[in-house]
């Protein structure tokens, strides 16, 4: 999950660099996103080991 996250910072700081953005935009959108992804994998993940069990 951190490890999302934090490539996901890495993206979007690049993107700001690439495209000379000053407001950090790409940065705080790809990070959400990141934050999303990891958040919808870990709660995937837990129904997935918990309907196993039953």
């Amino acid at each position: 999950m951190g490890l999302t996250i934090y490539l996901g910072s890495k993206l979007g700081e690049w993107l700001d660099v690439k495209f000379n953005n000053q407001n950090q935009l790409y940065y705080k959108i790809v990070t959400l996103a990141a934050v999303f992804l990891a958040m919808f994998s870990v709660i995937f993940q837990v129904l997935k080991i918990t309907n196993k069990d039953n």
